[in-house]
């Protein structure tokens, strides 16, 4: 029955709208006055607060050089296996050298007998994450006239390389922007190699930083240094021999030679951040995963009073000597780092490396100015809407207009708890879903009122048609929520941005509006008819 509300009932409707109204509070009171409350105020998009914008690009280039790099390493590993095939000298090469991008890994066995079963055994490497795609290899795998055999990658298997080099992009970049400190970063997908990374607030200076952070590969690794081969008789940056000439930062560039065979990696690190050192200077504290800090222990054990490099991004950071077996999975990277290198430094690490670095394809910072003069469109055209329907609703319905006037205000607090709760970020397109769905939770009092006034005219009581106006457009109202939560999921899972924005107002406010204007102002007008107890429904 319309008038007889549960206790439990009112209370959870009361709780409801109280939760709604003090999530709401960080938006219009100072924030001293609401600092007890858990969730903050919504925070503004970049089409409202400004901010700055950056397309990054996967390079397939480097993708493809990087994955070409670690599939030598396994071409070496799996012909050391017993029976040993030897290579000759200086003949496992990326082609072309570098500074170029290689295409291809060349090998040539030292007796030509031994190439069909070099071959046989790279064919079954594969790559350990790609396996095999369609049935067939991920390599091609072939031999040249003069019996040097060219391994590459299949299109499918390059193909899937971009595709997880992306996912894992993604997931780097929104590591170093949340370590990084930034509020609210909109990162996203933008076709096959593509991310755009959206911050509000950010100003040019900020922007550069920012760039920096999210583009430096990252790769981080400890090789022991060579101190008896000469620097000059190798090419900086180019393999040769299991060795490489790298520009040591700590010596002015000098060129060092270290083993590229890493004693650990970046991904054998559980944490990195800024500390000081002994002389107060800047450094990284890193911390190992068991198996890195075992690795390393065993390193540091056979190779003590000899220096091992610190090399990120083959440029070596520091090269220290070994004084004693370091078993602890401790460690310092000191340098000559300013403080925000450090904190820079420290946020790539814990974040994990890339794929491939990132090019930067476009950048721009949107002027503030913007964003105010949309906000202030955006309430202007809120507030103009709510004051036209309130008159309207009042105008045509009387008394219960203004019953639905207040559900509708009860809405617009709660729509705004619940998008605070969430964390949400309020775009131009959130902004719109908030005033369809104002529009829509009056809709649904019109379909109501008019049902009532139907039963009104057929000479039902006054209960009577109240009760039979609710039950009889709840069917109406139900099957239009359900067209309206379809389309705002189907938007939201399939759009982006702007879309998103928009679809996750739009169902949230169906809901809120289900919620105010079918169970608030049925409250509202069963405690008026208990209360008042009319003989005559003005409407």
């Amino acid at each position: 029955m319309l008038l007889k509300f549960p206790a439990w009932k009112v209370a959870l409707l009361l709780v409801t709208l109280l939760i709604g109204a003090v999530l709401s509070l960080p938006n219009v009171l100072p924030a001293q006055y609401t600092g007890w409350i858990p969730t903050g105020s919504l925070r503004l998009g970049l089409d409202l607060k400004g901010g700055a914008s950056i397309l990054l690009e996967v390079d397939p280039d480097e993708l493809r050089a990087n994955q070409l790099k670690l599939l030598s390493t396994s071409v070496r590993d799996e012909l050391r296996k017993q029976p040993l095939i030897p290579v000759l000298p200086q003949s496992r090469k990326l082609d072309p050298a570098p500074p170029a991008m290689p295409t291809r890994l060349l090998v040539k066995p030292s007796n030509p007998a031994d190439n069909q079963a070099a071959m046989d055994r790279i064919k079954k490497i594969g790559d350990p994450a790609l396996g095999t795609i369609g049935g067939t290899n991920s390599l091609n795998v072939s031999q040249r006239a003069d019996g040097t055999i060219e391994v590459t990658y299949t299109d499918d298997a390059f193909r899937k390389q971009q595709i997880d080099a992306l996912a894992n992009s993604m997931e780097a970049v929104r590591r170093r922007a949340d370590n990084s400190g930034l509020v609210e970063p909109n990162i996203q997908k933008l076709g096959d190699n593509r991310i755009l990374v959206e911050v509000p607030g950010l100003n040019a200076s900020e922007l550069t930083t920012l760039i920096d952070t999210l583009t430096q590969a990252g790769v981080l690794t400890f090789n022991l240094v060579d101190v008896a081969a000469n620097p000059t008789s190798y090419e900086p940056g180019v393999e040769r021999n299991g060795r490489m000439a790298l520009p040591d930062d700590s010596l002015d560039g000098q060129l060092q030679v270290i083993l590229t065979d890493a004693i650990i990696t970046g991904a054998d690190l559980s944490g990195a951040s800024q500390i000081r050192d002994e002389r107060n200077l800047p450094a990284i504290s890193f911390q190992l995963h068991p198996p890195g800090a075992r690795k390393f222990g065993k390193a540091t054990s056979e190779n003590v009073n000899r220096p091992f490099a610190i090399v990120l991004d083959n440029r070596i950071v520091s090269a220290p000597n070994i004084i004693s077996p370091i078993m602890t999975g401790n460690g310092q990277i000191t340098g000559s780092f300013t403080p925000e290198e450090a904190e820079q430094m420290a946020v790539i690490l814990r974040s994990g490396a890339l794929p491939a670095k990132l090019k930067v394809v476009d950048r721009r910072v949107v002027d503030p100015s913007l964003g105010a003069d949309s906000i202030r469109a955006g309430v202007s055209a809120s507030i103009v809407g709510v004051i036209l329907v309130a008159i309207f609703m009042i105008v045509a319905y009387g008394l219960l207009g203004v019953f639905a006037v207040v559900a509708l205000l009860c809405n617009i607090v709660m729509m705004i708890g619940v998008l605070s709760g969430m964390g949400a970020t309020l775009t131009l397109p959130g902004i719109a879903g908030i005033l369809l769905t104002m529009g829509m939770a009056v809709d649904y009092n019109v379909l109501i009122f008019e049902r009532i006034r139907e039963e009104k005219r057929a000479g039902r009581s006054t209960v009577s048609s109240v009760e039979a106006g609710y039950d009889h457009a709840m069917t109406t109202i139900i099957d239009a929520n359900v067209t309206h939560l379809i389309a705002a999921l189907i938007m939201f899972n399939l759009g982006s941005g702007p879309v998103r924005g928009f679809a996750l107002t739009l169902a949230i406010g169906v809901l809120t509006s289900i919620f105010t204007a079918v169970i608030v102002a049925r409250w509202i007008m069963a405690n008026w008819l208990r209360i008042f107890r009319p003989k005559y429904i003005p409407i």
